[in-house]
């Protein structure tokens, strides 16, 4: 099989393969307004209003953000899609988006586009979605401290199982202090230090919150300076609380490290940016506990090799996606070329991390690309000595990547 026809056979079967997006912060229908879809929020995702501020360098920060949200979108088309070409991979993404759908992006009149959203309810419109990207289930972020969220876990669920949950402890572990109010509310009172009441109060929390939604994982996000060694709060928690109840649920504990908050407040969620971490951390808690799961992504590009190199030494790590700043053409490609000489099948090579509903299409369209290029020059190095690759082959190949089988048991 010439390398050409091996591209668009594994290309083909990634395309048919239903995808398990094991990291996204979308949200099922029973949430209300924390589910955002239509062309008003991909235009105001925070990755374009980043590029507007790019190419408008006289507007205001305060100007944008008081207007309304259909003003805000309509500059970022006029400016980033209008008087520019979309050529970043986040505004591609949008014009991916609509000619998934059906929409003829060259029209370029923005009325004409929300006329195809208005048409959608939103149940209907997350099938869509669903079919089109041929994502069969998805991961949310869910935040015990989201008092939007508390109804719906206090009471139905999601729902819907496309949509399964993940703990998202990022007020816990960052922000300790000001959680510990919150906590209080919901039953669980605990000292502004992390002592014996707090650790063993906090444990009931997370074992409350586990009952409840049923995780796939715990998660948190994480800054390049990070720590289990330094006695702050956040080492004393993960320690003391995180990992016993990890252990006790056999719950995988996923970390996303080299987020900088807030670099540039003015730009709001925009306003993050990156740094190198120190790897010996996920050594460590890989080495001292060999019974946990972990599950880590990290944000900066020169953290890539030795992340795959502690996931050469530590089996109960498991590397995924390219996340954020990463998720780039030509950075996923290399990550992924790297993950796949490095560790083989053993990693998930994306997940999407959609703040959008819609971006789920434009984000696995994108990245199935890559992916297939990738893996198919891999099997093209085996056919060259004599080594042959069957459809089975890559059909088993790729469910093993993107069918969620290597997180959830």
């Amino acid at each position: 099989m010439d390398a050409t026809t091996l591209t668009t056979k594994v290309r083909t079967i990634l395309e048919q393969t239903p995808t398990a997006d094991i990291h996204t912060h979308v949200f099922s229908e029973v949430f209300g307004d924390l589910l955002l879809w239509g062309i008003d929020e991909q235009l105001t995702y925070h990755y374009l209003v980043a590029e507007l501020f790019r190419v408008r360098p006289d507007l205001d920060y305060g100007e944008f953000w008081a207007m309304p949200k259909a003003q805000q979108a309509e500059l970022v088309w006029d400016e980033v899609f209008i008087r520019n070409s979309p050529v970043s991979e986040a505004a591609r993404g949008v014009v991916t988006t609509l000619h998934k759908l059906g929409i003829d992006p060259s029209d370029k009149k923005l009325d004409r586009v929300r006329d195809y959203f208005a048409n959608f309810k939103t149940g209907e419109y997350i099938g869509k979605v669903f079919e089109v990207a041929n994502v069969k289930w998805v991961i949310m972020t869910n935040d015990p401290f989201d008092k939007q969220e508390h109804p719906i876990w206090n009471t139905s669920g999601p729902q819907d199982g496309r949509f399964r949950a993940a703990l998202r402890l990022d007020g816990l572990l960052n922000n300790f202090p000001g959680c510990a109010a919150a906590m209080g509310e919901q039953g669980f009172s605990v000292n502004t230090t992390v002592d014996a009441k707090t650790v063993a109060t906090v444990r009931d929390f997370l074992r409350s919150w586990i009952e409840k939604m049923k995780p796939v994982y715990m998660a948190v996000s994480l800054p390049p300076t990070f720590s289990v060694t330094d006695g702050s709060p956040r080492a004393q928690l993960i320690n003391e609380c995180i990992l016993p109840v990890a252990r006790e649920h056999d719950l995988p504990f996923a970390m996303m490290i080299g987020v900088k908050k807030l670099t540039n407040p003015a730009l709001q969620d925009a306003g993050d940016s990156v740094g190198k971490a120190d790897i010996s951390v996920v050594e460590g808690l890989c080495r001292d506990h060999p019974d946990i799961r972990f599950v880590v992504t990290m944000l900066s590009r020169e953290n890539q090799h030795e992340l795959c190199v502690a996931a050469r030494k530590f089996k109960n790590l498991l590397v995924f996606g390219c996340w954020w700043f990463l998720n780039n053409p030509s950075i996923v490609r290399e990550m992924t070329a790297e993950r796949l000489e490095m560790l083989g099948l053993t990693m998930i090579p994306q997940h999407s991390d959609a703040r959008v509903l819609d971006q789920l299409i434009y984000k696995w369209s994108h990245s199935r690309d890559i992916i297939a290029e990738v893996l198919a020059e891999r099997y093209a190095k085996l056919q060259e000595v004599g080594w042959p690759i069957s459809d089975d082959d890559i059909r088993r190949d790729v469910e093993r990547v993107v069918g969620g089988g290597l997180l959830v048991r």
